[in-house]
């Protein structure tokens, strides 16, 4: 695996290294080792799959409070998402910078999101799905979130926004 980073030091992009044959291609797509390799200590506690019918849907900005903060990996494994990570931390040079990239089931990219930062995406084709594997469960008491277009981050998604759940245009504003 190749990991990139971003200007966040918590978050990073994953690429697959396939071999290729006349089959097809086989590529690694979790190694503890490699992430540990990188400074990047994540343990999968939980592995989710999220579907979203329609394009321009957008999905976060969520995180899980201290004590279950968490780290995730995602993947898109079916259509495409433009995904976001936003830097929480309190301290951080990068506090309330995000990094957006575009995974889609072509590409095989994944992006690692550290703790203390939130995330969503916005959906780019319409039937898209995202595997997400995560350090911890989920404990519904810690699952937090912030607007999507809270003005503290200037998020930029690139398509209209055309579909966000009610819960999600409901989050308190940004004042950390």
């Amino acid at each position: 695996m190749r990991f990139v980073r971003t200007k966040i030091d918590a978050v990073w992009i994953a690429e697959i290294e396939p071999m290729r044959d006349a089959r097809g291609l086989f590529a690694r797509v979790w190694c503890e080792f490699d992430f540990l390799q990188h400074g990047i200590a994540t343990r999968i506690s939980q592995c989710s799959l999220a579907w979203t019918q329609n394009a321009g849907t957008v999905r976060g900005l969520h995180f899980q409070r201290p004590p279950h903060w968490e780290e995730k990996v995602v993947r898109c494994v079916r259509g495409a998402a433009y995904v976001v990570a936003v830097d929480l931390r309190v301290g951080s040079p990068t506090h309330r910078s995000w990094v957006g990239v575009e995974l889609t089931a072509e590409n095989r990219r994944a992006i690692v999101v550290g703790q203390g930062c939130a995330q969503g995406y916005q959906t780019l084709s319409d039937d898209t799905e995202l595997l997400y594997q995560m350090s911890q469960p989920y404990v519904q008491t810690s699952a937090d979130g912030y607007r999507y277009d809270d003005p503290a981050f200037h998020v930029q998604w690139p398509l209209a926004v055309t579909i966000v759940s009610e819960k999600d245009q409901t989050w308190e504003p940004y004042t950390w």
